[in-house]
């Protein structure tokens, strides 16, 4: 794999993208570093907030890229500390192929706050290599995450793949769905929600996850089928346990079969003393 969490502490992380080495930001790493100064000064890029990136060395016009978790991504440095990629999304990806090798049938999904496509193609390409008929609906409220999205498709071979790319906000976008349903459009066999804890949608309506989230999931319940195979809700820095997205899961879908399981994502370092970095919250519920 083209990934790997060389380091934590002091607030930050350092990380290995291919043949890369980043360090930026990491506000749950509060311990001490493992590795040396002088090897953390031998990154390639580093993020300071208020700075932006500064580079060591030049890097690749245009970005390069990796591959995690048998995903292909492009990784593009912005002007924020981000690099296109979540690697600990790894499990919920896994969780999405497996179960769609379970179910092999036709399957309509949206996945919600969509950002730079790994679930999504997750679902899409799993669905190309059980010959099942996968619909993948991917919203986005950010064109250059949509762009990128679809760029990292095309980069695993799914030019071709039943991928609607939308740009909108989420809610919007849901309650709009709500009446396209009601003149006889197919609704949702699964949903993937990775909604932020505060953004803006594609014309500028604010989201707070604290007054937005119950509302949304509340819409998404109208457009999902009667059989459904799987809801995912996925948290970053949202500042909920998982203990209450799975409650919250259960309260508004009303799910009277199947099981939820909730958690933490973290990340591994490959320091000698293995600490595992936290990098968000999962709930999931699957029939």
């Amino acid at each position: 794999m083209d990934y790997s969490l060389l380091d934590s502490g002091d607030q930050r992380k350092l990380e290995r993208f291919g043949e890369f080495v980043l360090s930026r930001p990491e506000s749950q790493a509060l311990w001490k570093k493992a590795l040396s100064d002088e090897e953390w000064q031998k990154a390639d890029a580093t993020f300071e907030k208020g700075v932006g990136w500064q580079t060591q060395k030049g890097l690749p016009d245009g970005g390069w890229t990796v591959e995690i978790g048998g995903i292909k991504f492009k990784i593009n440095l912005k002007s924020f500390k981000h690099t296109g990629v979540f690697p600990e999304q790894i499990e919920n990806w896994h969780f999405i192929e497996n179960l769609l090798k379970i179910k092999n049938s036709k399957l309509k999904i949206l996945n919600l706050f969509g950002y730079t496509g790994g679930a999504t193609i997750a679902a899409a390409r799993s669905g190309r290599e059980q010959n099942a008929e996968v619909e993948v609906v991917h919203v986005d409220a950010s064109k250059p995450s949509v762009s990128a999205a679809k760029e990292n498709a095309i980069l695993n071979g799914l030019e071709k793949a039943n991928i609607r790319y939308i740009v909108d906000d989420a809610h919007a976008f849901v309650k709009r769905e709500i009446k396209r349903q009601e003149k006889g459009v197919a609704k949702y066999d699964a949903l993937i929600l990775d909604p932020p804890s505060f953004g803006r949608g594609a014309k500028g309506e604010v989201w707070k996850i604290e007054e937005d989230l119950v509302p949304l999931l509340e819409a998404c319940k109208s457009i999902l089928s009667d059989n459904p195979a799987f809801v995912l809700l996925n948290g970053y820095a949202s500042g909920y346990s998982h203990t209450t997205y799975a409650e919250l899961l259960q309260s508004v879908f009303q799910f009277t079969s199947g099981s939820i399981e909730s958690g933490e994502l973290s990340l591994k370092e490959s320091s000698p003393r293995a600490f595992s970095l936290p990098a968000g919250i999962f709930a999931r519920w699957k029939a």
